[in-house]
């Protein structure tokens, strides 16, 4: 009787031990790092921003002049049939290099692996934004020196007037992509520390 009642209340005890819920304790999760990412993100900054002088000298080199006419003895200018066009040509090709700049810098800086994170991600957006602003100095600036003109043209003369860009909203495509192609790299890794700590 004693024993049936010790291997009753062992078997209670054992189902009880099996039934059991373990205690879990939430993951701790990894917190953003800014101290020691401030001095990366400078040199990110720094670097993405250099890129805008080798985007305006390749918009230069791209963008299709305008050609005009001189139609008054003052100098005014009147464009030729369909060469207004190259006005828009010249805005979309500075955005389709602008757009790719920004994606060079986010996949670039999508691989200093032990950087990851928000830090990095707002001077790699800043350095794109940055890039792109100087593109837009540097292009133009090249483009009219390459087609300077020495002497006052003559009357009813055609040339070739320099590519401009007309509107300042185009430099926002690179900070843009940089953004987008980070967030689908971070997305895409799906883990919570970005994978910094196999760097």
């Amino acid at each position: 009787m004693v024993e049936s009642a010790g291997k009753a209340a062992h078997r209670s005890s054992a189902v009880a031990e099996e039934w059991s819920v373990p205690v879990l304790f939430p993951p701790q999760r990894p917190r953003v790092v800014v101290k020691a990412d401030l001095l990366p993100a400078v040199s990110v900054l720094s670097t993405a921003a250099l890129l805008g002088i080798p985007m305006g000298w390749l918009w230069s080199l791209l963008a299709p002049a305008e050609r005009v006419r001189v139609i008054t003895s003052n100098g005014q200018l009147a464009p030729l049939e369909l060469e207004s066009w190259h006005r828009f040509d010249d805005l979309a090709i500075f955005g389709f290099l602008a757009m790719a700049t920004g994606l060079l810098i986010g996949v670039v800086v999508w691989f200093l692996r032990e950087r990851r994170g928000p830090v990095v991600l707002v001077a790699a957006v800043g350095g794109a934004l940055l890039a792109a602003w100087l593109g837009t100095q540097m292009g133009p600036a090249f483009a009219n020196s390459k087609y300077s003109i020495d002497a006052p043209p003559a009357l009813g003369a055609v040339i070739s007037q320099a590519p401009r860009l007309e509107s300042g909203w185009v430099i926002l495509a690179a900070p843009l992509v940089t953004c987008l192609v980070y967030a689908l790299m971070a997305a895409w890794n799906g883990r919570e520390d970005l994978g910094r700590r196999l760097g």
